[in-house]
């Protein structure tokens, strides 16, 4: 997350493999989930422009070679499960025009329900064996999408 800081700093001790630009909704109160975010329909996994996720190099996300470039990323949120979509139309707004035609792959991973309540939407990358977790939160909800590099 500080890569730009590190890079100035000649603190970066690899190259850069993904970012993610998305908008952060607020809780403000709302049932997010089943309400705010229907259950079983496209989300734009943030709020306003459709997240967008680049890789610098080469990955996979499950079975699937995600070749380097930029992803739209979308959601379809369940009570137990999100299936993350990626797709291929980039420089959106929302998902009012999503195209399941350009989806690259789409993976399910299980809602871990979460004490903390967060009010902001979040997303973050996390190190892990042979990649690094996208872990996605809001609410009480926390769904991480692995990615392999």
């Amino acid at each position: 997350s500080n890569y730009p800081v590190l890079k100035i700093q000649d603190k970066a001790t690899g190259p850069l493999v993904a970012r993610v630009i998305y908008s952060r909704p607020q809780k403000n109160g709302r049932i997010i989930f089943g309400d705010l975010v229907a259950y079983g329909q496209v989300w734009r996994l943030g709020a306003n422009e459709a997240t967008e996720i680049e890789f610098y190099s080469t990955v996979r996300i499950g079975t699937t070679k995600i070749n380097k470039g930029r992803y739209t990323l979308y959601c379809i949120p369940n009570q137990d499960k999100w299936t993350l979509i990626l797709n291929k139309e980039t420089d959106t707004w929302g998902s009012f025009k999503y195209d399941e035609t350009k989806d690259v792959v789409r993976i399910d991973a299980p809602v871990q329900k979460q004490t903390e309540v967060l009010e902001s939407f979040a997303m973050a990358f996390e190190k892990s064996t042979g990649g690094a977790n996208l872990m996605v939160g809001w609410d009480d909800n926390q769904v991480n999408f692995p990615i392999y590099f």
